[in-house]
């Protein structure tokens, strides 16, 4: 989550910095939209309010970009390393590190759930799955197994999210293996959320192989339309799509949010890198983007002075579904400027800790044949 996105080319190296723009957007949606949900009083949960209308509407797309950043991300980040066999992939066991820390840290967090955490580590793994058996199986293109993966994972919501309150998947499993697909506690599970870093991974291939082209108008407005597209008619197509023969009662327009959000995420990706392109003179020292590049360490201490994860007390006991029309505001931006600063001094925080961050970050290396 915290790695930037390069392109290296023979004697240059370009940056895409709408990624970095994408991820501290999001981070800081997360972080606001989290305090808010927890703590506006219910009396005021009204959507016939426009304010707290739009203030849903946009907070529906903060999982959507994360995920589909991830992806995005990693793919592209695999990719400039694709002459190398795949275990001499450098970017294969860094991976394969991050999900383990990823699960560690989700499942430390939220010991019973299945999180945003444990579904971006298994999207990375799955990720690396598939371009592993793409190196084996080389007649696909390796975009199509990551779009295959990601409408095969929307469409699952077609049995998932119909099943009825209280009735869980697998029926006879575990309840931490249920929540990874349809449990008690799935807060993202794999079916369908897995589907947006897919989709992401799609983008990223895209990007690697279009680099050149990234920040030509033709690009951007491509990208653009094609969002536009699945944000608008999403539903019809879907409906028209319902109504042949092989697909009737199957409700597949009932998935019409999971394109829509798709949708919007390309909008908001391909009017970032216009601006970035067009607009925006960004420098690489960047307290707004690294804000997006210190996503893991900024959502794991969210969630321990919100929640109270870990400590067992945080925010959360205190301001609970309390808060008034006037006092949301300020106490929302007080939270979330908390984290801008954390961010701001992340890099002395990490030195401070080096004697344990370090001999920590070379042991757990060996074991992913990490060497300096």
């Amino acid at each position: 989550m915290s790695q930037a996105i390069t392109a290296e080319n023979k004697s240059t190296k370009q940056r895409l910095y709408f990624i970095d723009i994408a991820r501290s957007i999001a981070i800081l949606l997360m972080l606001e939209g989290h305090f808010v949900h927890d703590s506006l009083a219910l009396d005021l949960r009204d959507e016939s309010n426009s304010i707290y209308y739009y203030w849903k509407f946009i907070r529906g797309f903060t999982s959507p970009v994360f995920l589909t950043v991830t992806g995005i991300v990693f793919t592209y980040l695999l990719l400039g390393n694709d002459q190398t066999a795949f275990w001499k992939n450098m970017r294969v066991r860094k991976g394969l590190k991050r999900v383990v820390e990823l699960l560690f840290w989700g499942y430390l967090l939220q010991y019973y759930a299945f999180h945003v955490l444990q579904c971006i580590g298994v999207g990375i793994l799955t990720i690396i799955s598939i371009y592993g058996i793409s190196r084996l199986i080389k007649v696909i293109p390796l975009w199509i197994y990551y779009a295959f993966a990601g409408v095969l994972l929307f469409t699952s919501y077609l049995y998932f999210g119909l099943l009825p309150e209280g009735h869980y998947w697998p029926s006879q499993a575990p309840a931490f293996v249920q929540n990874i697909f349809h449990g008690k506690h799935s807060l993202f599970p794999l079916t369908p959320h897995m589907g947006y870093t897919m989709f992401g991974a799609m983008i990223g291939v895209v990007l690697f192989n279009a680099k050149e082209k990234v920040k030509t108008p033709p690009f951007i407005l491509s990208g653009f339309f094609i969002g536009f597209f699945l944000y608008v008619f999403s539903k019809k197509l879907l409906l028209a799509i319902g109504e042949t023969s092989m697909l009737q009662g199957t409700n597949v327009y009932r998935m019409d949010w999971l394109f829509e959000k798709l949708g919007m995420v390309f909008m908001v990706l391909s009017i970032l890198l216009a601006l970035e392109t067009y607009v925006l003179k960004i420098k690489k020292s960047n307290l707004f983007l690294k804000i997006g590049q210190s996503t893991l360490s900024i959502y794991i201490i969210h969630m321990i002075v919100l929640y109270g994860s870990l400590t067992g007390r945080g925010l959360t006991h205190y301001f609970h579904e309390r808060l008034n029309a006037y006092q949301i505001v300020p106490y929302t931006l007080a939270f979330v400027v908390t984290f801008v600063v954390f961010a701001n001094f992340l890099d002395q925080i990490r030195a401070a800790l080096s004697f344990i961050l370090i001999p920590l970050k070379k042991m757990t290396n060996r074991l992913f044949f990490l060497f300096d």
